[in-house]
């Protein structure tokens, strides 16, 4: 019997099963059995067959990778040409794209690189259509565009979200707030902060024990779900944040341009006339959470043609220091820093000191 049938198996039997007090043991060791099933999925043996994924290794540049994805024939490769003028193959057909295409978009100072990725189909994740190659460059990205057809975008939008939780991707999610820890002995001990609705002790020892787990120390710092506890333990979930972009607005009217912009974390676009494109990009700048630094060299103005632009949480004086040269640290002294993350202009602050976006620095050396 192969992973995917047994996949199949488990799902039908959780689709038979009623969720109610009493069953919510079993569907819980059912769930833990299925992310088991998913990750050999993940992770094929080295003997089985299917090949390399040639043309999919794509080297990292710029500050943020973002990947398209979608079904084919939505407009990711028409999109991906206007916006960096990278040609990629476009056709009335589907399947034009067969490997990764990169691309580089320069915005706010920052060099974005642009995936453009072959379409993906229902049951990629059990391998069809290449699928495993392309959810696997997806979870690489650190914005992912999930580009839709304005004419069925919930139908698709349900199917491809359902296609990446199966890969481990948790589209616009934050990993949830929940320690845990293997010991050699003692039994399992829970605890918890706050009120748990969805799951009590015997749940979580049923879904350890599905991973052989009788010892362990966990903490729910959350009211967590089942779902949540058992991507905590598999410890391989990619939490990526996402913005829908609704392409082909021309082909509908205002009154359906209204209805179908409520959908959350969506952008409205036509790739072939050009609309839209400056909200997509001032959107997909707020989603990577990036700052630009400017550096300001002694007894002269800052420089305000290139920035050094960091990633929220690496804005610091070290992580600034360290993106210009790895050397500086060693001469460093002190920083002055004009902006809003200072308390007066200059502020004289050390290596820990947390940088805002719009900041200009002036790093001092030891003599």
């Amino acid at each position: 019997m192969t992973t995917v049938e047994k996949i199949k198996e488990i799902e039908a039997e959780m689709a038979r099963t009623q969720k109610n007090k009493a069953t919510s043991q079993h569907l819980g060791g059912l769930k833990a059995k299925l992310a088991k099933l998913r990750r050999e999925l993940l992770t094929p043996t080295s003997s089985g067959g299917g090949g390399p994924g040639l043309g999919f290794d794509v080297a990292k540049t710029g500050v943020g990778r973002i990947g398209f994805v979608g079904f084919p024939s939505v407009g990711k490769s028409t999109l991906m040409s206007k916006l960096t003028g990278t040609h990629s193959e476009v056709a009335a057909y589907e399947f034009t794209t067969l490997t990764t295409v990169p691309g580089v978009v320069q915005y706010n100072g920052a060099k974005l690189q642009i995936l453009d990725l072959p379409g993906i189909i229902e049951g990629a994740k059990d391998g069809k259509g290449r699928g495993r190659q392309v959810i696997a460059v997806a979870r690489t990205c650190s914005l992912i565009f999930l580009v839709l057809d304005v004419l069925k975008p919930l139908g698709d939008k349900r199917i491809i979200e359902k296609e990446l939780e199966g890969f481990g991707i948790r589209l616009n999610q934050k990993p949830p707030n929940i320690y845990f820890k293997k010991k050699e002995k003692g039994g399992i001990s829970m605890t918890n902060t706050v009120p748990l609705t969805h799951l009590d002790l015997d749940e979580v020892k049923a879904v350890l024990s599905e991973y052989k787990i009788h010892n362990a120390d966990i903490s729910f710092k959350c009211d967590a779900t089942v779902d949540e506890l058992i991507d905590v333990i598999e410890g391989n979930r990619v939490y990526v944040p996402c913005l829908y972009v609704l392409n082909k607005i021309d082909q509908i009217s205002i009154e359906e341009l209204d209805l179908v912009c409520k959908i959350p974390h969506t952008v409205p676009i036509c790739a072939h006339h050009e609309w839209n494109f400056d909200e997509l990009l001032a959107k997909a700048w707020e989603y990577l959470d990036l700052a630009r630094i400017y550096t300001k060299p002694k007894g002269q103005l800052p420089d305000y043609s290139s920035p050094v632009v960091l990633r929220r949480e690496t804005a610091s004086i070290e992580g600034f220091c360290n993106t210009i040269h790895k050397a500086i640290l060693r001469e460093f002294k002190y920083a002055l820093v004009w902006g809003s993350s200072a308390k007066h202009n200059p502020q004289k602050v050390g290596k820990e000191h947390v940088l805002a976006d719009e900041d200009v620095v002036q790093i001092i050396k030891k003599v």
